[in-house]
C-alpha cells in the first residue's frame, strides 16, 4: 500500500493535479473562515461594479446597502459608471419610441434626461419593436437609477454589539473623499461585483463548493450504479447479463445529455434543488462505466484464485466484493474521478440552459454563467462576472484529469515509460 502511495506521488502528471485541486478545495474550506461576512446581500442593484475598493454604506433604517461609493471622486464616478454614453443612448431610443419628441432630448444633460426619464418610463409598458430582453435592460437601468442625483448624505452604521441592531455612526456628504480606515465595512472586492451587486469573489467560492459536491454525488451515484451493474454482469453471464446489456446499450444510443435536459425539465423549478440535479446527473452517467467495469470482470472470473472460490462454496457476493473487486479497484478510482469532473461539466451545461438548481442563495459555476448571459456580462464586456467561472471549471476539470492520467500511468504497465 505504501509502495503503491509513493508510485502514485511519484507520477508527475497526478501530482500537478493533486496539487491544483487541493488549491481549489482548501480555498473553498479557508475563505469562509477568514471572511466572516460575507457579502452575498445586494450591494449596488442594476450595476456590475469592476475589481477595485469599495465602500459599502448602510441606511440605519432597512439595513439594507443603497449607496456604494467608490473610493476616487465618489459623485462624478458613481453617475459615470452608471450612466455613461451606452445607458444615455439606451434612454434616448426608449423615449423616442414612447413618443417622446428628439428634439426634447438631451442626453449630454444629466438632470434633464433623468427627470424625462422619471416622467415617462413605465416598467409595465411594452414599447413597440421591443424584445423582452429589451425590456429587462430598461428594467435593471431604471433601478440603477433610483438615487443617482441625491445630495443628502449617506448615512454610515455599524450593527450594534449587543443588540444586533444598526446604529448611525456618521454621515458621508456625497462630495466627500472617504478614509477608509475610519469605516468598519470597507471590502477590497478583487473581482468586483455582479449584476446583483454580490462581491464576485465569495460567489465564486460558495459556487465551486456546491459544484464539486454537485460533482461528488453525482459522480459515486454513476459509479456505483456502474459499478453493480458491471461486476453482476460481467461475472454471471447468460440472460442476466444479456438484459443488462441490452438497458445498457438503450441509455448509450440516446445521448445522455439529451436525456438529462428532459428529464431535467420534467422535474419542475422549484424541485430541481442542488442534491436533487447531481442525483438525476449521476443516473444518466453510468453507462460507460458499466461497460468497462463488465470488461474487467469478465477477464478475471477464470482466473485461479475465482475458481478456487468458487469451489470452496463462497456467495456470488462474497467473490464479486474480494476475489475481483480489489483486482479493479485502482480502475474504479479512475473512473469515479472522471465521473466527478463529468458532473460537474453537466452541471454547468445544464445551468447555462436555464435547467440547474433553481436558487440564487446557493449559487453553481453554472448559474453564475446563467446570470452573466441573462444580463449580458458578455456583451458589455464585464468579464469578471463570467470569466473567472469559467478559469474555475477549467482548472477544476484539468487537475481531475491529470489525476487520472498520472493513476493510469502508474496502474497500467503498458502506459509506463
Amino acid at each position: 500500500m505504501i509502495y503503491t502511495l509513493k508510485q502514485i506521488f511519484r507520477s508527475s502528471k497526478f501530482l500537478v493535479g493533486f496539487v491544483i485541486f487541493t488549491a481549489i478545495l482548501l480555498m473553498v474550506i479557508i475563505y469562509p473562515i477568514v471572511i466572516k461576512d460575507p457579502p452575498l446581500q445586494i450591494l449596488s442593484r442594476g450595476t456590475f461594479l469592476p475589481p477595485g475598493i469599495y465602500v459599502s454604506l448602510y441606511d440605519s433604517a432597512t439595513s439594507v446597502s443603497r449607496y456604494t461609493l467608490i473610493l476616487d471622486d465618489a459623485a462624478a464616478r458613481r453617475i459615470a459608471t452608471k450612466l455613461g454614453d451606452e445607458e444615455r443612448q439606451a434612454m434616448q431610443k426608449w423615449l423616442v419610441r414612447k413618443g417622446v419628441l428628439e428634439d426634447q432630448i438631451n442626453i449630454d444633460d444629466t438632470t434633464k434626461l433623468i427627470e424625462l426619464w422619471e416622467n415617462n418610463f413605465d416598467p409595465q409598458l411594452r414599447v413597440s419593436g421591443m424584445t423582452n430582453a429589451d425590456r429587462n435592460y430598461y428594467i435593471r437601468l431604471n433601478t440603477s437609477l433610483e438615487g443617482l442625483l441625491a445630495t443628502e448624505g449617506a448615512i454610515l452604521a455599524a450593527a450594534n454589539a449587543s443588540t444586533g441592531a444598526l446604529e448611525q455612526k456618521d454621515v458621508i456628504n456625497q462630495t466627500d473623499y472617504v478614509n477608509i480606515d475610519e469605516v468598519p465595512n470597507v471590502r477590497v472586492f478583487l473581482l468586483g461585483t455582479d449584476n446583483f451587486g454580490r462581491d464576485v469573489l465569495t460567489e465564486l467560492v460558495s459556487a465551486t463548493g456546491v459544484s464539486l459536491t454537485i460533482g461528488f454525488v453525482a459522480g459515486t451515484v454513476a459509479t456505483t450504479i456502474g459499478l453493480i451493474l458491471g461486476l453482476v454482469s460481467g461475472y454471471i453471464g447468460g440472460i442476466v447479463d444479456d438484459v443488462i446489456m441490452f438497458i445498457t446499450n438503450l441509455f448509450t444510443v440516446i445521448p445522455s445529455f439529451v436525456l438529462l435536459i428532459l428529464i431535467s425539465f420534467s422535474i419542475g423549478q422549484d424541485q430541481r434543488g442542488a442534491f436533487t440535479i447531481a442525483v438525476v446527473i449521476g443516473f444518466t452517467s453510468w453507462v460507460w462505466t458499466a461497460r468497462a467495469v463488465r470488461a474487467q470482470v469478465i477477464s478475471l472470473r477464470n482466473r485461479d484464485h475465482v475458481n478456487l472460490s468458487k469451489l470452496s462454496g463462497h456467495s456470488i457476493a462474497y467473490i464479486l466484493l474480494t476475489d475481483i473487486l480489489p483486482y479493479i479497484a485502482s480502475y474504479v478510482v479512475m473512473a469515479l474521478i472522471l465521473q466527478i469532473s463529468s458532473g460537474i461539466l453537466a452541471e454547468a451545461g445544464l445551468s447555462v440552459l436555464g435547467l440547474g438548481p433553481r436558487t440564487t442563495d446557493v449559487p453553481t459555476l453554472g448559474l453564475m454563467m446563467n446570470w452573466a448571459m441573462i444580463y449580458q456580462a458578455h456583451i458589455l464586456g464585464k468579464w469578471w462576472a463570467y470569466f473567472p467561472v469559467i478559469l474555475t471549471i477549467a482548472l477544476i476539470s484539468f487537475s481531475m484529469n491529470l489525476m487520472n492520467t498520472g493513476l493510469d500511468q502508474v496502474f497500467n504497465p503498458a502506459l509506463r515509460d
